[in-house]
């Protein structure tokens, strides 16, 4: 663990091993941290606090570019250790490499435009002048599917605005944070202004996040019922909360649409890191007219998607995090073809040329999905595409808007004032009209309803790790 800038065991003793899960082999393990570590980290945070929250703006906006430079001069490096233990093809994991430092060098520059400003009083005397300040120390949790990139995206932000961050990393992911810490240790950044508390067991790391009044935010991406959990708690100190929590993004194909171009957009997004997404297209609703060549050219893709270990050439599927989300994606898609779907390719998992020693499912397609499916009503987190015909386009908004999920939603049409109306219409965070790429460090990222609160990304993820502080002064 990085506590207070050394590398420390855990003051425990005890260790946990990370595994490759397209092998099902230990490939390396680290300290299992518990309340205890937490809490040391948490007393490293908030000393650190004073003397970096009192930097320059451009003090702390060198270290990120020297972290930027670094990560980028190690892409290779960090690539592999992410194929490796989270299992997505090479390629992939050389795309999140460059992504996550993006936001590096996005807060790099952004901590420079930290802007207060003054306010016009009704009185000759008066003058009003309002400040941007650090909250304060910041717990963060991140996920194993994308467990670079997500890191960044929240220790960017907050050490840019001032503040000093502890960290736990998902547990099947610790060799990737281990390495992006190793990243922050020789960027120079101050002893205790970012942290790091590997554990297996994620319970006592978040109780003491939620307990010690002296962390005031709390940033967290997982599951939607984690999520509520910790608001709740965080609560009792109203300490302020970033969710980015569970999708269940429509995929909406209008009838004027190019059935060809949606169906190479719906590959493209929705089998990236084997659907392990939260913006995973989950509900595929494609005009009656366009079924035929729409089926035709996505089975055609899908067909040629090769699963593997993600060194191997050609590979775009890779395993799934472990037996569980095994479990769920086949429950979900024998559910489906029980209740009257019909199974156009995949359906099983796979377990031919050695893929049985790790989590492989085929990527599958679905037809004539409907509203009684569990999986019309769930996420996935698999290679699933579930295919619902409509008829209908004035019931489009209805049925994409029918979910307490609210992050991410795709529309493919020709139509400009269609694409206007459904982008106005979507309730959803995020929308991507005839793109399936609608992300960057440069704009904001998150979810209504029960896919979370706040924003990571732009100048909103800033603002998330900043307080807004008064001064009325009398002259």
């Amino acid at each position: 663990m990085f506590i207070n800038g050394k590398w420390e065991n855990a003051k425990s003793g005890r260790r946990f091993q990370s595994f490759n899960p397209a092998t099902g082999e230990p490939i390396g393990e680290v300290p299992d941290g518990d309340g205890i570590d937490a809490i040391s980290a948490i007393d490293a945070a908030a000393d650190a606090f004073p003397d970096w929250s009192s930097q320059t703006a451009y003090q702390r906006s060198q270290v990120l570019y020297t972290a930027h430079a670094l990560m980028m001069e190690n892409l290779d490096r960090l690539a592999k250790i992410m194929t490796e233990e989270q299992g997505k093809p090479i390629v992939a994991a050389r795309n999140e490499v460059k992504y996550g430092a993006d936001f590096l060098l996005w807060y790099a520059e952004e901590a420079k435009r930290i802007y207060g400003k003054t306010i016009p009083s009704a009185r000759a005397d008066q003058r009003f002048m309002v400040l941007r300040q650090p909250v304060g120390v910041v717990g963060a949790i991140t996920p194993w599917n994308y467990p670079i990139s997500m890191i960044t995206r929240k220790v960017a932000p907050a050490i840019a605005a001032g503040c000093t961050i502890v960290l736990k990393p998902a547990e099947a992911t610790p060799l990737c944070a281990k390495a992006v810490f190793d990243m922050f240790a020789k960027a120079g950044i101050p002893a205790g202004v970012v942290n790091l508390v590997t554990a297996l067991e994620p319970g006592p790391i978040g109780a003491a996040f939620l307990g010690d009044p002296r962390v005031r935010k709390l940033t967290f991406t997982g599951s939607t019922q984690i999520g509520k959990m910790l608001a709740r708690e965080a609560a009792t100190h109203l300490k302020r909360v970033s969710l980015e929590l569970g999708g269940h993004a429509p995929f909406i194909v209008c009838r004027d649409a190019d059935p060809i171009h949606a169906a190479k957009g719906l590959v493209l997004v929705k089998f990236l890191n084997t659907g392990q997404a939260c913006i995973s297209p989950n509900r595929i609703y494609v005009h009656t007219d366009l079924i035929d060549p729409f089926i035709g050219e996505l089975s055609k893709r899908v067909s040629a998607l090769k699963a593997g270990s993600g060194f191997d050439p050609g590979v775009r599927i890779g395993p799934l995090v472990n037996d569980a989300a095994l479990e769920k994606v086949d429950r979900q898609v024998q559910d489906a073809i029980q209740n009257g779907a019909e199974l156009v390719i995949g359906g099983q998992r796979l377990r031919e040329e050695g893929l049985d020693q790790g989590f492989f499912y085929a990527p599958t397609i679905l037809n004539h999905v409907t509203a009684d499916m569990t999986i019309y009503r769930e996420e996935t987190f698999g290679p699933v595409a579930p295919i619902i015909p409509y008829e209908n386009g004035d019931d489009l908004l209805s049925m994409a808007n029918d979910t307490s999920y609210g992050l991410a939603s795709y529309v493919y049409t020709q139509d400009l004032k269609k694409a206007f109306t459904l982008f106005e219409g979507l309730n959803f965070g995020i929308v991507g009209i005839n793109d399936i790429n609608p992300t960057s460090a440069a704009a904001p990222f998150g979810g209504m309803k029960e896919s979370g609160l706040g924003r990571e990304g732009a100048i909103e993820g800033l603002n998330e790790y900043l307080e807004t502080k008064l001064g009325g002064f009398s002259i």
